[in-house]
């Protein structure tokens, strides 16, 4: 189950809350998200990723190479200020590139689902600036595409194991 809520911006801004339901425990789930070195374990887009600086704690930058197709090629991120292991919280903000996502932050979080531990809520807040040349409702259902399917890849990475356990 997947679901978008957008929350209301100034013209120039646009964000949204995204949220998927996963049938894997919160630490399993954790333990695929938190790892800033390997986004493209879930993230299709992905090519590759390298590290900038930084050992993938707090302050780490990333550069990820996004596969082709899409409106750019490499994409530079800052792990920030957020990496908490007790509340399953990480938080990344977009620092350069050749696209076009102007201060453009996110922040993930995972929730044990109440009374199934065996799945997981995954809550990803995102904001970015509208590029200019665009409106927000165009902004908002570019980024919240990606956001989706980066949680559906997710969701599958669990399937797949499960399946190959069981199999």
């Amino acid at each position: 189950m997947s679901s978008i809520v957008p929350s209301s911006s100034s013209p120039s801004k646009c964000n949204a809350v995204l949220v998927q339901h996963i049938n894997a425990p919160i630490s399993i789930v954790w333990s695929i998200v938190q790892q800033f070195d390997k986004p493209q374990v879930y993230k299709r887009f992905v090519q590759s990723c390298s590290m900038i600086s930084g050992d993938g704690g707090i302050g780490t930058v990333r550069e990820i190479h996004i596969i082709s197709g899409l409106p750019a090629a490499i994409s530079i991120e800052q792990l920030l200020d957020i990496l908490d292991d007790n509340f399953h919280v990480v938080s990344f903000s977009i620092i350069g590139g050749d696209h076009h996502l102007s201060n453009y932050r996110s922040i993930m979080s995972l929730q044990e689902k109440n009374g199934e531990p065996e799945k997981t809520i995954v809550r990803e807040f995102f904001t970015v600036d509208v590029p200019i040349g665009s409106t927000k409702e165009d902004c908002l259902s570019f980024i919240c595409n990606l956001i989706k399917w980066n949680h559906e890849s997710l969701a599958q990475v669990f399937e797949r194991m499960v399946s190959t356990s069981l199999g």
